[in-house]
């Protein structure tokens, strides 16, 4: 079989798998949703299956299938690195949100996030759901949310932001898969993510290949100051990734940082800074999705 059989082959059976769990549940979406938030535990353990030859590549092309997905800072305004006959710039990476969010003549609200919800989250609104975007919106049923005007959703993300959460955005073909939803290409994916509960979390755990879809806005870079004192603040349940530790007195951030931010927020000492390399970050990154996600 070769790799156009396999791909294909992959979309068959996720497909036929969903079709025939709805046939079972009698297409009613109460007990499916129920179904997924009560295996929401077992993450870790799939994303570990992953790693099994040939069954990760059949998981890759079935649900993350020409996925990219970033991850924008945490709500906040990051400083340019520049000449220094060029004075202070700013940049608010969320503005790759809203560009979307104008830009889209469909826009789809989720009554609850499906993470917390299932996680029973205690730190972070559940009611603050994803923002779907683009014309496969439209085939979402209706009992897990609803359509909404521009100045709604602007609403729903500037919230979003407010309550500490932070902003994944990008094409992400599992939640077409789940929604039952195509095509994949007009369905853009606004996650609203929280440290505690988010899928993403098995990033560390799963198959490399899967894991390099979700990445961090490129240019952006974190480094740790002369005033870090070691006193490990930021790796207590603040990386989602696990990417930051204290090794000889010091916080080190690996490469696996998807550059959320999280760890700037809590430091006592203002010991991590993160800067990006250019001005166009904002028209590179929204280019970037552009390729893989239409809206209009």
């Amino acid at each position: 079989m070769d790799l156009l059989d396999l791909e294909g082959f992959g979309d068959y059976v996720v497909e036929k798998l969903f079709g025939f769990i709805l046939k079972l549940l009698n297409m009613a979406l109460q007990p499916f949703v129920n179904l997924i938030k009560k295996s929401f535990s077992q993450i870790f353990t799939f994303a570990k299956l992953t790693h099994i030859p040939g069954l990760g590549k059949l998981v890759d092309l079935a649900l993350f299938e020409n996925d990219d997905i970033l991850y924008l800072p945490k709500g906040r305004t990051i400083s340019i690195n520049s000449p220094l006959d060029v004075g202070d710039q700013e940049i608010i990476p969320s503005r790759v949100v809203e560009h979307f969010i104008k830009k889209a003549r469909h826009r789809w609200i989720m009554n609850s996030c499906l993470c917390r919800d299932a996680s029973t989250c205690k730190d972070y609104p559940v009611n603050l759901g994803c923002l779907f975007l683009g014309e496969a919106v439209l085939g979402i049923n209706q009992e897990l949310g609803r359509l909404v005007s521009m100045e709604e959703a602007l609403d729903h993300v500037k919230r979003c932001r407010e309550a500490g959460l932070v902003h994944l955005v990008g094409r992400n073909k599992l939640d077409s898969v789940w929604l039952n939803v195509r095509p994949g290409r007009n369905l853009l994916t606004i996650c609203n993510c929280c440290p505690c509960c988010c899928l993403w979390r098995i990033l560390p755990f799963i198959r490399r290949q899967i894991g390099s879809k979700v990445t961090k806005m490129e240019g952006i870079s974190i480094s740790v100051n002369e005033h870090c004192e070691g006193c490990g603040t930021c790796t207590l349940d603040v990386c989602f990734v696990k990417a930051i530790q204290i090794k000889r007195g010091r916080a080190v951030i690996s490469d696996e940082c998807r550059g959320c931010g999280r760890c700037i927020s809590v430091c006592p000492n203002s010991a991590i800074k993160m800067t990006i390399g250019s001005a166009d970050v904002i028209q590179h990154t929204i280019r970037r999705i552009e390729k893989v996600v239409d809206v209009s």
